[in-house]
Parts: C-alpha cells; structure tokens; sequence
C-alpha cells in the first residue's frame, strides 16, 4: 500500500490494533503522516522487534501455520515480500498470546493494489455508509441494504461497501446474480428462508478449531451445516432459470461450480448430540442416546440403581414397619434412611448410625452403601464418557476448518446477493449500465437512505450528467434546497454500482472510477491542534494529491472558514486545478456565487443551480436540479424558517439591501470611470486573468483600485459639504453598522450632487 493510500485502506479495515516493528516509522512524509496517525488514532501499536518482520523467516513461520510446502500457492512472491514479513510477524504474536495453537486461522488471502477502491475516511463518513454522523448505524447507507439473513453475510455487507470494486468484469459478475435473483422472486425467497436458519459458520468453526465450542455451539453448527444442501440445491435453480432465459447467472455461476457437496459434518453434528444440549458437558446430557454402548450402558445402570433406591426404600418399611422411613441423599453422606425419633425403638441392629438431626435420626445399611457406590460411580464415569465423545467430535469438525470457512464464505457471497436483490426490488432500484469511458449519466437519481425518511411520493429524483465537455459543474442554490443531497446520491450511486448492487434511478450509465472524494463540512480536529480550516484544507489537499482523471470528485463550500476574499479565491483555483491539471469528473456545490464566472472562463465548466420559486415574501424549494446559476442563498428566509425573532429578520433585510446597495453603486461607478475590459477581449477570470487597464486589475466584486488625485476641498462646494457632515460625526459613538450607513450616506450624496 501507498503512503497516499495508506489511511484510506486503515480506515476501511478500522483495525483495533496495530503491531508494528520497534523504531520504524508509519510513512514518515510530512502531510501524509499526519493523515495516516488520524486514520489510527486511539488504536492501541504493539511494537515488536525488527527482526520478526523478515521475509524469509516469515514464510517458515507461516509454512508451518498452514501446513505446506511454499506459499506461492496463496499469492506470495518477489513482489509480496514486505506484506509475507508482515504477516509473520502478526503470527509469531497471535502465537505468544495464544500458546495453544492457532488451528483456527484462515488461509491469508493477498489483496493486490488497484483490485479495490481505497475509501479514505471523509469519504467514508460524508456518504455515512456505515456510520452516520450523529454515531451508530440507524441513517447509513449499510442499514438500508443490510437485509441479510446471517451474521457472516451481514459482515461481507460492510465489507463489500467498504471496498468497491474498481474492475468492470467482476462488478458485473455481481450484478448479473443479482438480476438473476431479482428475476426469480420464488427461489429467491426460499433461499433467503433457507439461509435464515445458518448462524455463524465463519466463527463457530473457528471455535471448535480452536476448541473453544461448547455443546450447544456445535450443534447450532451442526444445524447451520445441515441447512446448507438446501441451499446449494436453490442455488442451482436459480443459475438454471438464469440460463434458460439466456442470461448470466454471473457470481452465482462461480459459486456453484466450485461449491463444496461437503454435508456430512452438519449430519454427524446433529446425530451425535441432542437436540438442546446444555452450554456446558454435566449439567444435562449432552450425547445422544444410541451414539456409544458404553455410555448407554453406564446411563442404564445410574438410571436403573435409582429405581433399585426406591425398592429398597418400600423394603425397609415393610421390614422395620416404620411407615415414615425414607431414602435420602445429600452431597456430603451420601445416600441415607431417615427414622423419626419417635421410632427409634424399631430401628434394625444392622443399622449404622449417619446423622443426628433434631427430631429425626439418619442411617445407612451395607445393601444402601452398595447401591450408592454403583449408582454414583456410573454419574461420574457419564460425564467422563460424555466429555470424550465430545471432544472427539469437536476435533473431527475443527480438523475441517479449511473447507468449513470455504463454506462459510459461499453462503455469506449468497446472503448478500440475495440480500441486494431484495432491496432493489423493494425500493425499485435498477442495473446500472457500466462501461470504460469518462461519461457519467443518471436519470432520476434518488439519495437511497433520505428517500427512506420521507414518503416516497415527496422525495424529487434528479437527473445529472457529467461528459467531456461538461466534466466540472458548478452548482449553486439557496439553503435547505438539497445541494447536498444531489452531491451525496451522486457519489453513492456510484459507489453502490460499484460494490455491485442495484442503484435508486429509473436509468444509470456510469464509468469505472478508480476513486471517489467527497468533502461535505468540516470539524475542529482540537486533539491535533487543527482549525475547522485547516482540517477543511488538508482534506482538500488530499483530494488534488490524489485524484486522477478517472476519479470522482464531489466538494461542498470549500473556503468557507476563511476570510471572504480568501475563500473565494481558494475555491476558484481549487475548481481551476481539477478543470485543467485533474481533468476528472467534479460537482462543486457552493454559495460563492462568483465561481459561476469559471463557465465563461473554462471549457468545461457548467452551471447548475437548485430551483425556487418565491410567491410574495415566502419561499418554496422545489428541490430540482436546472442548468444555469443561482444569484441568491435566501439565507435570511432559511433564517426566518428556522425561528429568528422577527425583528431580527427585519434589520437583517434592511442590512442587506444597504449591502447590496453599496456593491451597485461601487459598480455604477466603476462603468462611469470606464474601467471595462479592451472591446473584444475575452473575460480571464478575476485574478490576473482579466485584461487591465493603466490604473490596475479588477477584483473579484469590481473594487479595482484607482489612480489618487488629490483636490483641494475650498475650491469644491460638494467635497466640502461632504466634509462638513464628516466633521460633525463622533467616531467613538458609532456602532460599526451606523458608521457604514453614514458612509453609504456620504457616498450617495456625493453621487446626486455630482450628477446634477
């Protein structure tokens, strides 16, 4: 892994510990570091020494773990030695920790570079896949998919989301199963029926490998195993129907080629041990009756020196005549006769006092003693027994583990399938169309996890297309008009095409991206030390170090935890390094209104705004993306909307005005001075872009600076009007507000007095 994909791939495997060679630094590369230590923060480092972490040790290490000869078989070579060093060195620990063995582990799987989309963590949690931003997972995009049916499928669920897939055959592999699922409702759910009843495989296996399975785990694994015929039999239906409709089964196919008719384990599981066993071997039976002679033999002879007590019991009454006499037993005398005081006169010679008690007197005879022995000798030598058969069959069913796990990871593969193909029915999801160029396009696109809190009917799908000559849309629009949400469903409809789902649109044709960014608010990083800015810019930083042409790129209201002028200017030449030095695909949602100028300036670029439509002094969102650019934010009715006093609202729109006053008459006055850029020359931008006339350039709202003439007051009746009002003013009086209505007023009047 790179030292620029280093944090993306942490965050996706959110490891809670980290076991590194003593000394060695975590790709010690100025801004990189800092990403990579945010992406580990508060995971516990185990340092280890250096010398754990060589590549030939470590294939020792793991040929023995893995019981062959070489490891070219799972992946490794010349170009692996680093991960083969290692992943030795996390054996030779998981060894120290756990002394007994570690007969549990999976084969290692090698991931190679390019085979996954590394989701770095803003992106992760701007699109809440797996975790909101309030915390937990009740809003995330994993809660709308995961109707899986066991807990493996619901891990690969998270897994799947967390890595999309970056390869167009084995994305469409995944959804052609899912369109083979989807078109036979049917099979599809009684497979899901099927799967309902497998509990984890993946872990229970692992556990009787380890032999850490009670009674009662192994036959929840015997139960699951015993399910899995089933399902591989509803499998082959479904890749069959596939098949004689002419289309591709796709995953499905693959994994019933190479499924396992294994079933015998899940039979021997449920024929060996009873129905309910108890958690742990003594407390019930836990063998089944019929499985061994021995232990059937020695259940007969407790079973039966109980009834032999209860004979004794009724001949000793008859013997002695003491009506009252019974047999007892407890864990320290054993069995006993108990006779009441009363009747102690009638009390046999051969009887040998036990226990006093206060009104009664307890015994025993050599013929009790004798039964005793038998009786508990056989309890003891059945747990014994029992606890052998056991043993012996966890042992047979953990020597398995290998083809169990392969198991495990098939019907997890179907869970999910199966899973994908519901929800897309569910929610008319449909297949995306995918193929290598650059063109994006989505009719209809809906945001799968807001459409879900709202009725459907309310929620506006939106239309978007991202070409060649289109590859950088601006997109502008008032608050709470759902800039947002289209940022969002863009990037997760992407993303879900590529984990291999089925996507909210009526249409969706979409490219293979090799990433997607988003970068949606930001937050104080006060641990670190770091500005809402300054996390805001280096998540920015980030996005332009990394991305490619065939990248994904969605930001929102980069620059604004700055300085106005600074802001705008970040953000313009943000949007101008993606046009031409990036060249990949961009949604740039914002309120700086002045980057609609890039349309003018860049081939590329296009406006897009969110429509509203005003009716008096109210305000309805209608939520749908148009072409063209918005010129307001309406921040003050967002503002009124969301409770301000009503006076607040009042001055709030006086201020404004007198604002936007200003701004026309700085650019009436420009017009007047004639600072126009030369006839014919076309318009570069703000920043030294725009042609310039002998005084200076012009900036971003038109405040060109201007050549200082110097007049003398006296010999100008309006300036020394003007001076005498500014004479009159108090300074130390003025609030900031009233010193720029004076100012405005000086402003004006010099305005109307020059003009007549």
């Amino acid at each position: 892994v790179s030292a620029m994909d280093a944090p993306a791939h942490l965050a996706r495997l959110a490891p809670r510990e980290l076991v590194l060679a003593r000394g060695a630094a975590l790709w010690p590369t100025g801004g990189t570091l800092a990403r990579v230590l945010r992406a580990v923060d508060g995971v516990l480092r185990t340092e280890r020494d250096a010398w754990e972490f060589d590549a030939a040790l470590a294939g020792e290490e793991l040929a023995r773990q893995f019981r062959v000869s070489s490891l070219e078989g799972f992946g490794f070579g010349a170009h692996t030695t680093e991960a083969q060093g290692a992943l030795g060195a996390l054996v030779r620990y998981l060894r120290d920790l756990q002394p007994g063995g570690l007969p549990h582990l999976a084969r290692p799987i090698v991931e190679h570079a390019g085979a996954a989309m590394p989701l770095d963590d803003m992106t992760r949690r701007n699109l809440e896949l797996v975790e909101s931003l309030r915390g937990g997972t009740e809003g995330t995009v994993l809660a709308v998919l995961d109707e899986t049916a066991t807990p493996m499928g619901a891990r690969l669920l998270r897994q799947w989301l967390l890595a999309p897939l970056v390869q167009r055959a084995p994305i469409e592999a995944r959804h052609a199963a899912v369109e083979a699922l989807l078109h036979d409702p049917v099979s599809r759910a009684a497979l899901r029926d099927a799967l309902d009843g497998v509990r984890d495989v993946e872990r229970l296996a692992s556990k009787a490998a380890a032999s850490r399975a009670t009674p009662r785990e192994l036959r929840a694994l015997g139960d699951s195993l015993a399910r899995v015929p089933r399902v591989r039999e509803l499998t082959e239906g479904v890749v069959q129907e596939a098949q004689r409709g002419g289309a591709s089964a796709g995953v499905l196919a693959t994994l019933f080629g190479v499924w396992d008719a294994w079933s015998t384990v899940g039979g021997e599981v449920q024929g060996a041990l009873v129905e309910r066993p108890p958690l742990q071997i003594g407390d019930e039976a836990t063998i089944a009756p019929g499985v061994d002679a021995e232990l059937d033999d020695l259940r007969a002879t407790r079973d039966g020196g109980k009834d032999a007590i209860a004979t004794i019991q009724a001949q000793e009454r008859a013997r002695t005549g003491i009506q009252s006499l019974k047999v007892g037993y407890n864990r320290v005398f054993g069995y006993y006769l108990e006779i009441s005081n009363a009747n102690k006169h009638l009390v046999p010679a051969d009887y040998q006092r036990r226990q006093t008690l206060t009104g009664a007197e307890r015994y025993i005879t050599p013929a009790l003693k004798e039964y005793e022995e038998k009786v508990l000798g056989a309890a003891d030598r059945i747990e014994l027994r029992e606890r052998e058969l056991f043993e012996a069959l966890r042992a047979t069913v953990g020597a398995e583990i290998v083809r169990l796990q392969a198991i495990a990871q098939r019907v997890a593969t179907l869970d999910v399938l199966s899973a994908l193909a519901h929800v897309a029915e569910r929610h008319q999801y449909v297949r995306p169309t995918l193929h290598d160029g650059f063109d994006l396009h989505i009719v209809a696109g809906r945001h799968p996890v807001v459409e879900r809190m709202m009725p459907r009917e309310q929620f506006i799908p939106n239309d978007l297309a991202l070409t060649d000559d289109k590859r950088l849309i601006i997109l502008t629009g008032p608050n709470m008009a759902g800039k947002s949400t289209i940022l969002r469903q863009v990037g997760l409809i992407q993303l879900l095409a590529q984990v291999g789902a089925f996507v909210p649109a009526r249409e969706a044709r979409l490219p293979v991206t090799d990433r997607i960014f988003t970068r949606v608010g930001a937050s104080d990083n006060l641990v670190r030390g770091q500005s809402t800015f300054m996390v805001e810019m280096s998540e920015t930083s980030a996005i332009l170090h990394t991305a490619t042409a065939r990248s994904l790129v969605l930001l929102d209201e980069i620059g604004r935890g700055t300085a106005t002028y600074d802001g705008v200017s970040i953000a313009w030449s943000v949007s101008e390094h993606l046009h031409e030095a990036v060249g990949c695909k961009t949604v740039f949602a914002t309120h700086y209104h002045e980057l609609t100028q890039l349309a003018d300036e860049l081939r590329s670029v296009r406006n897009c705004t969110v429509a509203v439509r005003e009716v008096g002094d109210q305000v309805l969102f209608l939520h749908k993306l148009i072409d063209g650019g918005a010129d307001r934010s309406y921040g003050i009715e967002v503002g009124r909307l969301a409770g301000l006093p009503a006076p607040v609202i009042a001055r709030a729109k006086e201020v404004l005005a007198l604002l936007e006053g200003e701004g026309a008459q700085m650019a009436a006055r420009l017009t007047t001075e004639g600072h126009q850029a030369p006839a014919g020359a076309r318009a570069r931008g703000p920043v030294a872009r725009r042609s310039a006339t002998p005084t200076g350039q012009l900036g971003f709202f038109g405040d060109e600076p201007r050549e200082v003439v110097r007049v003398e007051v006296r010999d100008d009746p309006v300036l020394a009007a003007v001076a005498e009002r500014l004479r009159a003013l108090d300074p130390d009086r003025l609030t900031p507000l009233e010193a720029l209505q004076q100012l405005a007023a000086l402003r004006a009047q010099l305005s109307v007095e020059a003009g007549a």
